[in-house]
């Protein structure tokens, strides 16, 4: 895979997963790469201090920089995908987005991604957007105040998901309506579900704030399937990118062996 003159992060709540979640920094490090990113790291909104705590330090001490880190999205292990739109956790949201900024502060995160949220019976489609945006506008907001930018994507493989594509996630982006909210591209769920990545890259791509990708069918590493990951992320070059690229997959081999498909000389941010 080209260079393309990007800047490679590690997703390192899907990545190097065999390791306790304070040694993966280190091993990203060890693996060649200076940047990271996080799914919430923690099982509730407000953990205990102590946590709080022992991730940062777990990141600073491995030196390494904290890009990306997914607000409070609730229980992924039981299908949840993200918080922001469901009218009942509003106030567990805002918790978590308070303490994302304190973690963002003391690590220098310049984004931090809002999942959405699945649809529910308890409220209006129209509602659950209603609520989204408010959450959304009080987020850009609040990261604001360290010089960050909230992130917003599509996601597969849960039918109940409503931001499928890039147009899907533009159209909340835009009844936002903050400077500081953008699209992250994650080219893996656009081409598994059924967008057309290269137009909505031409469409988009001055909405592109983050990238991540994996291969598909599988969803390993690039290389292991069949999308042209390394055109779409030219394209996105052509188009003005300059932000960074998350491997955010499942290796088909041990994570520390996965990288093949990337450069020693390319994985460091330029």
């Amino acid at each position: 895979m080209r260079g393309h003159s990007l800047r490679y992060a590690v997703n390192l709540s899907i990545l190097f997963t065999e390791l306790d979640l304070l040694d993966r920094p280190a091993a990203a490090k060890a693996a060649g790469f200076d940047a990271v990113e996080f799914w919430w790291p923690f099982a509730v909104a407000t953990p205990r201090a102590t946590e709080v705590a022992a991730f940062v330090g777990a990141i600073a001490d491995a030196e390494v920089q904290l890009v990306g880190l997914n607000f409070f999205a609730g229980d992924l292990s039981a299908g949840e995908r993200g918080v922001v739109s469901l009218p009942h956790r509003v106030d567990e949201f805002k918790a978590g987005v308070d303490l994302a900024v304190e973690i963002g502060r003391a690590l220098n995160c310049p984004a931090f991604n809002a999942l959405y949220g699945n649809r529910t019976d308890a409220a209006s489609a129209a509602e659950q957007d209603a609520v989204a945006v408010g959450n959304l506008r009080h987020a850009a907001d609040a990261v604001a105040e360290i010089g960050a930018t909230v992130l917003l994507e599509p996601v597969s493989g849960i039918p109940s998901y409503p931001l499928r594509t890039a147009a899907d996630v533009v159209a909340i982006l835009d009844a936002v309506d903050r400077p500081n909210i953008g699209l992250l591209a994650d080219l893996y769920h656009l081409a598994v579900n059924g967008d057309d990545v290269a137009a909505a890259i031409a469409a988009y791509a001055d909405r592109v704030a983050h990238v991540q990708i994996a291969d598909a069918p599988g969803r390993g590493e690039p290389g292991s399937g069949e999308l042209p990951l390394d055109d779409w992320l030219a394209a996105l070059v052509a188009n003005g990118y300059t932000g960074y690229v998350a491997a955010e997959y499942k290796p088909t081999v041990t994570s520390a062996d996965s990288f093949g498909w990337l450069p020693a000389d390319v994985r460091v941010p330029r």
